[in-house]
């Protein structure tokens, strides 16, 4: 389904179901948007990439990073450059476009992560006092999903597709009887945790 973090096919060689068999499809993508959607709570953040570019405004008290390079003003992902638009204006305008910043961390998008900052080595001029405003237009999200996004998103769909077969929190089997599930899988945890925003954990 739609900004699902794998594929209904991938799911199904996982837990060994024929491909043809499409009895369990409802089930197994309910486990994948929930399974996508949970990782996202988690991590505080999203990895698919908006079709379009939308609009963020960002009030930049308290969001604002200064060093010797400049000031560098976070922002929330951005997975492509295209379409990319920085204004500054009071709230509700109206906004004057920005240029002379860069993009940080440095090679964000050919490796693979988003855009989290916009560094400006002047500082970003804004009204102190509290009605400056920073509008950004951007694609946000991840330039693609992560890997280790996709295989958690697999773990957890498999773990709660087979919810419905351990009732109460409890699996059984006759080699080793009753086993209770916890409540956190330590892999799924161990794959997202490096994606995790501060404040998120």
């Amino acid at each position: 389904m739609a900004n699902d973090y794998a594929t209904l096919a991938t799911l199904k060689a996982q837990l060994r179901i024929d491909p043809t068999d499409t009895t369990q499809d409802t089930l197994l993508n309910q486990a994948l948007t929930a399974a996508s959607r949970a990782i996202d709570r988690a991590t505080g953040r999203r990895f698919w990439l908006d079709d379009l570019a939308t609009q963020r405004t960002y009030n930049p008290r308290s969001r604002i990073v200064r060093d010797a390079d400049g000031e560098t003003l976070l922002v929330d992902d951005i997975g492509s450059t295209a379409g990319l638009v920085v204004e500054t204006g009071p709230v509700g305008g109206p906004w004057t476009t920005v240029t002379g910043y860069e993009t940080t961390p440095d090679n964000a998008l050919a490796d693979g992560r988003p855009v989290t900052g916009l560094l400006r080595p002047g500082g970003w001029a804004w009204n102190a006092g509290g009605t400056g405003r920073v509008r950004v237009t951007a694609r946000h999200g991840w330039p693609a999903v992560p890997d280790d996004i996709v295989q958690a998103t697999l773990i957890q769909a498999s773990r709660l597709f087979k919810r419905k077969d351990s009732p109460e929190g409890v699996m059984g089997s006759a080699e080793w009887g009753v086993v209770r599930l916890s409540r956190r899988d330590p892999d799924v945890w161990n794959l997202i945790e490096p994606f995790v925003l501060p404040g998120f954990a």
